[in-house]
Parts: C-alpha cells; sequence; structure tokens
C-alpha cells in the first residue's frame, strides 16, 4: 500500500455542510491518500484508492471528516459512450443526520406519506439500503398517482414528462435516482450520504411539485 499525505491540502471541494444544510466549498486542512493493489489472477489485478480528508467549510467553518473510495471495477456511465470511476463519499458527521421532513408534509396523501416518513427515518438513522428503498418506492407511488404509462418504472417517469408532471431535466434526473434504488433493491447495495441526500432533494422536489405546490395554489388563487 502507498501513502501519500497533504496531497490535496489547501484544496476547495464541494461537500453537504450539516449546519449549514446544503452544499459548500469546504478547505482542505490535512489530507492522506492510500493506495494499494490486490491480484484477482493471472496478469490482473483490483485496484483501489481511498482519500482521508480532514475539510472546514467556508461559510459556518465547521469542520468535518471527508472520505472518498474508489476502484478499478466499478463504473459509471456519464454519457452515451463514456465511463468513468464510480466514486463514493461518506462524511463524518453524517450530514443527513437529524434532516427536517418537508414542512407540509401533512398534505401528501396517506399511503405517499407513510412512505416518505418511513424513508426519512432510515436517512436519518445511517440505513442506506431502506432509505435507497425506500427513495424508489416513493417514485413508483407518484407514477402510480398520476397513472404513469409504461411496463416499467423507467418508461413511467418518461411519461411523467409527457403528462408536464416532469420536464426532462427532471426525468433525467429522476432515472439516476431510479437507479440508486434499484440497487439498494435488488443488489443490496448501500450509497453514501452525499448521494442519499441529494436523491431525498430530487424526491422531495417532485412531492412538492405534485401533491403540496398544487394545494396552496388553489388555496391562493380561488
Amino acid at each position: 500500500m502507498k501513502v501519500e499525505v497533504g496531497k490535496s491540502v489547501n484544496e476547495k471541494v464541494d461537500v453537504d455542510c450539516r449546519d449549514c444544510r446544503r452544499a459548500t466549498k469546504h478547505l482542505v486542512l490535512a489530507s492522506v491518500d492510500l493506495n494499494g493493489s490486490e491480484p484477482m489472477g493471472s496478469d490482473d489485478y483490483y485496484h483501489w484508492t481511498s482519500v482521508l480528508q480532514t475539510v472546514q467549510c467556508q461559510g459556518c467553518e465547521a469542520v468535518s471528516f471527508r472520505r472518498v473510495d474508489s476502484n478499478s471495477e466499478d463504473y459509471v456511465q456519464i454519457s452515451e459512450d463514456e465511463y468513468e470511476h464510480a466514486r463514493v463519499v461518506y462524511i463524518f458527521p453524517n450530514p443527513n443526520e437529524g434532516r427536517p421532513k418537508l414542512v407540509d408534509a401533512y398534505l401528501l396523501p396517506d399511503q405517499t406519506a407513510r412512505i416518505y416518513a418511513e424513508t426519512m427515518k432510515a436517512l436519518n438513522a445511517g440505513q442506506p439500503v431502506l432509505c435507497g428503498v425506500g427513495v424508489r418506492a416513493l417514485i413508483e407511488t407518484v407514477c402510480k398517482d398520476k397513472k404513469a404509462k409504461g411496463h416499467d418504472l423507467y418508461s413511467q417517469i418518461n411519461d411523467l414528462v409527457s403528462q408536464g408532471v416532469l420536464t426532462k431535466d427532471g426525468a433525467d434526473i429522476l432515472h439516476k435516482v431510479r437507479t440508486l434504488g434499484n440497487d439498494a433493491a435488488h443488489e443490496v447495495k448501500p450509497h453514501s450520504d452525499e448521494q442519499l441526500g441529494l436523491a431525498m432533494d430530487v424526491v422531495e422536489h417532485l412531492l412538492q411539485g405534485v401533491y403540496i405546490l398544487p394545494v396552496h395554489a388553489n388555496k391562493t388563487f380561488k
């Protein structure tokens, strides 16, 4: 294993700040880069990297610990024919711990409200697999309520665009969240705090647009 100290000191990175409740610029105060490899067979090696950083928010000045893991086997698709190594980012303390629920969550339909509450509990309790399953269930529930057409969730999300419920950009984001939910449900794969926090941001925006804002609009513009 190779150890490199201080490589990213004084760099600035985007980190979900627990105190600011949003992604902010953080200054790297200290860092250790770990690199290693393990044989997988004849002339084949598994390579891994783990970057450990102490970071400080440039807004509230809170200090956190950031860990970024990647390896030679996991990839993420960034375009039709382009891939890059997947990175899993962990932040300590967990920026999602104590995350407040939607102010008007009581306006959600009963079934949706129940799934949303359980998903929030899993997120705040540090249960990434259950949270990922809950995120997918919320998307499925919205598609069902809007009677979205299609034999699978992919097609149903696209139909929400046809209905005017979602923009094309919104659908593209939901497809990424859907994939996250698939991994949690079918492969029991946990995702990072950063990924789950962003997924909840996207789903909450969808819930507001479909259920909450129309109620307020009907009351305000009678």
